[in-house]
């Protein structure tokens, strides 16, 4: 399917969706079966997977090989919800509101991990870095662009003394 004309609502017959669907462009492989061992972020892993996209999707993968990173955006599957709104991340023994940690048990479980590309073949996107569960739906697939991506913060939270390699 080859869009050539993007087309979005009228403003006027824009409403505010009481619930929002996705459907999986892929899926990833990694080593990780289980929830132990896995780092706590992508740049704290050397650890290399797959991400196998469906069919289907293979034509987005078009002058992706251009890039050396990718933005992964996957569901957590294996988190039930409703999940509590506070709650101790890895990192300090002490609850935290969820949108300041980095916890996979969110309202909208989504995660997102900055993966380094390695190779792309056929539907299957080689990359370093995972520090995500094996099967994780793939949401989306974005190019890591430094000139509209990388930020110098001015400050971190409560995380400013408390960032180490780490894996769960």
């Amino acid at each position: 399917m080859e869009i050539t004309k993007r087309e979005i609502y009228n403003f006027k017959e824009r409403k505010f969706p009481e619930k929002i669907c996705f459907k999986p462009i892929g899926i990833i492989h990694s080593p990780f079966k289980t929830l132990k061992g896995i780092p706590i972020q992508s740049l704290m892993s050397d650890v290399k997977g797959d991400i196998e996209i469906f069919p289907k999707f293979k034509p987005a993968l078009k002058d992706l090989e251009g890039f050396s990173h990718i933005y992964c955006l996957y569901f957590f599957d294996m988190v039930k919800l409703p999940v509590p709104l506070q709650s101790k991340p890895f990192l300090k023994d002490e609850i935290k509101g969820v949108f300041s940690i980095r916890t996979p048990f969110r309202p909208n479980p989504i995660g997102l991990s900055i993966l380094e590309i390695l190779r792309i073949e056929e539907s299957i996107i080689q990359v370093k870095h995972i520090d995500i569960l094996d099967n994780t739906p793939v949401l989306d697939i974005k190019p890591y662009v430094p000139q509209f991506d990388s930020i110098k913060t001015k400050k971190i939270g409560w995380l400013k003394d408390y960032i180490r390699r780490k894996k769960s």
